[in-house]
């Protein structure tokens, strides 16, 4: 019969393994873009037979922080992709769902086996822009998986 791997020790509370570990990824850049061009403000690559939580995503335009009220983001497009394709319900955004600096909604998106995500802002038309500067952040956890092998709390 074969042998199971060992589950590492995992929160009673929540279920993350007790190995996981904490990425918390982002950029702010000026906004100097061309209709069509994008920008990569954060990107995470999961290291092979790892996997994760996708826990919280912020987004930040000059405009938005002057005044909270300005969500909309006109002439740009928001997107977060897994492995180069968009990821539901993150795929086409006009708007700032998460504004960086004020608390944002937690998400619980699962990040499969080595998964790379990006978080991105792409502009979309020639119209002008009130906004002259774009940020974005991707925090989540990861860790080992055991369906790989012997426990990774162990291998440090």
């Amino acid at each position: 019969m074969a042998r199971m791997p060992a589950a590492a020790p995992s929160c009673p509370m929540c279920g993350v393994p007790a190995d996981a570990k904490v990425f918390d990824e982002s950029a702010v850049h000026d906004l100097d873009l061309r209709p069509g061009d994008a920008i990569l403000l954060a990107r995470f690559e999961l290291p092979p037979e790892y996997c994760g939580t996708l826990e919280y995503i912020a987004q930040y335009t000059d405009q938005q922080a002057q005044h909270p009220e300005l969500i909309r983001t006109p002439g740009l497009e928001w997107s977060l992709r897994v492995n180069g394709h968009p990821l539901y319900p993150y795929i086409a955004l006009d708007r700032i769902l998460n504004p960086w600096g004020n608390g944002s909604f937690q998400i619980a998106i699962r990040l499969d086996d080595s998964a790379v995500l990006e978080f991105s802002v792409r502009r979309i038309d020639a119209r002008p822009l009130a906004i002259t500067a774009v940020g974005g952040r991707i925090v989540g956890r990861y860790w080992y998986n055991a369906a790989y092998g012997d426990v990774a709390w162990r291998r440090s």
